[in-house]
């Protein structure tokens, strides 16, 4: 099976439904040769997502049931051995600034313009999965690909990109996420395969063509048995696309908290094909959360006390460039979501300096690079990340003799919970889900630019609140599912006191609501939001 230089007729393999609507951009998309690759990639290896999503549930009653993580001894071998991952690409060398967001056109082309060294275009937790946007963010990542991508507004605006741009990298759906629009043999196909599929089937012979590569990042995986699903299908797909071996590269989001305890092996698995691993850090705090929902000694206070300087979470971050480093892999740091705050000299000076502490601490503790969320936040980490790393990386800087244990990354950090951090949590999860309804994933909320995963944390520390002893005010009062209500419907009618009738409907924070309800009165804690929200989309 050879990529297309152009579309080709759309003919369904035997047991493909399209059930999503029809388009001349669906029809470029999934034209024969795409559609047999995401029907041979089903039906080779969807039955191993079954299974590691049943491996995860299993051991999520095990954590409820009192159970612990640890590092696995049947691994030690891999840990203690001396092997090293693969040669890394050339213009993957130098990551010391990278930006996100979804596949929408205009983002696309100001990102790859933004002077970051690394663009992650994102199908995964900034971009609502309705049928136009998969299908318009492959169109699009295509254009980028070829270097055609362009938009003109309505206003008249253009937008064009640069000579220099930077080096893309796709993130597909989790595991977890599938595509109801299109089936084989009845069954709905995995997200992951569809993102990843389409990409690389149009777009691998123009990166190479380009000097750069198919790049991926994986998100929200949980254990190294997944990783070698990735390894698999990566190995397959490259033979079934006539792609030497090795040619599609990855970094691994290290944002789950059982992941923590696996990073060799992660890194192992997939040893021919990864490049790094990254601090996921807003969801990594829900994954820790999730996992210990039911456990009354696990409960976080409000998420604004969770910095990246509590003990758990610099012991991860300390812990993933320890590992990375050792095994030639780089380690990139966390998301900056700050936005510039325009009618505000002094706040906006204040969140710069949140930022400038945080890049700082990612550098000197031995970061090959870090993320941010806006083009203005790009010299800010520059900056940082030329003075402290004037070379392209950190990969010869020796982690030293620091040990973590199973304790340091467990360790719960004090702090307390505020109606304001509570009202901010509903706030939050509310706007966000209203916006995700609409299909717009990635949403400025409070001068930060916010996708799923703080909605995740949002939520979820509410669900924790409610139902244990340590869900108290610093007032005294108890945190309740009243309470809960009683908050949702002040900051509901606030919201809409800023609309009319018309804009607010539209806006579906209604229909946010009763979701943020039924997900926070459910007696069983929901994996994901987007899970339950993915029914109201088309």
């Amino acid at each position: 099976m050879t990529p297309p230089a152009a579309s080709q007729p759309s003919t369904a393999p035997s047991g493909l439904a399209i059930l999503g609507a029809g388009s001349p951009a669906c029809d470029q998309i999934l034209n024969a040769g795409a559609q047999q690759l995401l029907v041979d990639l089903h039906r080779r290896f969807a039955a191993r997502v079954t299974d590691l999503l049943q491996r995860r549930e299993l051991r999520r009653r095990e954590l409820a049931a009192g159970a612990l993580p640890d590092f696995l001894p049947q691994t030690l071998a891999v840990r203690e051995g001396s092997w090293k991952v693969a040669p890394i690409p050339q213009d993957l060398l130098d990551r010391r600034v990278e930006i996100t967001g979804p596949t929408d056109r205009k983002m696309i082309i100001n990102a790859l313009n933004s002077g970051a060294k690394v663009f992650m275009a994102d199908c995964e937790d900034s971009l609502t999965p309705s049928w136009a946007n998969v299908i318009d963010g492959q169109i699009n990542l295509r254009d980028a690909v070829n270097k055609s991508i362009s938009l003109t507004t309505p206003e008249g605006k253009s937008y064009r990109l640069q000579d220099r741009v930077a080096t893309l990298i796709v993130r597909p759906r989790g595991w977890h996420l599938y595509e109801k629009h299109l089936q084989v043999d009845g069954a709905q196909i995995p997200g992951a395969f569809v993102d990843f599929g389409l990409y690389l089937f149009h777009n691998a012979r123009a990166l190479r063509q380009h000097h750069t590569g198919p790049y991926f990042y994986l998100p929200k995986t949980e254990s190294h048995l997944e990783s070698r699903l990735w390894a698999e299908v990566f190995a397959f797909s490259e033979e079934q696309l006539n792609l030497p071996h090795g040619t599609i590269k990855a970094t691994v989001l290290i944002e789950t908290i059982l992941a923590a305890f696996e990073m060799d092996e992660i890194l192992y698995e997939l040893r021919e094909y990864i490049v790094g691993l990254n601090c996921g850090r807003w969801d990594y705090i829900f994954s820790f959360i999730k996992k210990f929902a039911h456990r009354p000694d696990f409960v976080l206070p409000e998420r604004q006390q969770v910095t990246m300087t509590t003990h758990f979470l610099r012991s991860y971050s300390k812990l993933l460039i320890k590992t990375c480093h050792r095994r030639g892999a780089f380690a990139m740091g966390g998301m900056a979501a700050q936005i510039p705050i325009k009618n505000d000299v002094q706040a906006n000076e204040q969140a710069m300096a949140k930022v400038r502490a945080d890049k700082e601490r990612e550098a000197s503790d031995g970061h090959d690079g870090t993320w941010v969320a806006h083009p203005a936040l790009v010299p800010v980490a520059q900056e940082i990340f030329d003075r402290v790393m004037p070379q392209p990386n950190q990969l010869q800087r020796d982690p030293g003799d620091q040990r973590f244990t199973a304790a340091d990354l467990l360790a719960i950090p004090e702090g307390t919970i505020t109606e304001a951090g509570l009202r901010n949590n509903i706030e939050v999860s509310l706007r966000y889900m209203a916006a995700w309804l609409t299909g717009l994933g990635c949403v400025p909320i409070n001068n930060l630019m916010e996708d799923a995963a703080t909605a995740e944390i949002a939520r979820a520390q509410v669900w924790q609140w409610i139902r244990h002893p340590k869900g108290v005010l610093v007032d005294g009062r108890r945190i309740t599912l009243a309470m809960f209500r009683k908050i949702l419907s002040e900051e509901l009618a606030q919201i809409g006191a800023q609309y009319d009738a018309a804009a607010f409907g539209a806006g579906k924070f209604e229909a946010a609501a009763r979701l943020l309800d039924e997900i926070t009165a459910g007696a069983e804690f929901s994996e994901f939001l987007t899970l339950v929200a993915y029914r109201q989309i088309s």
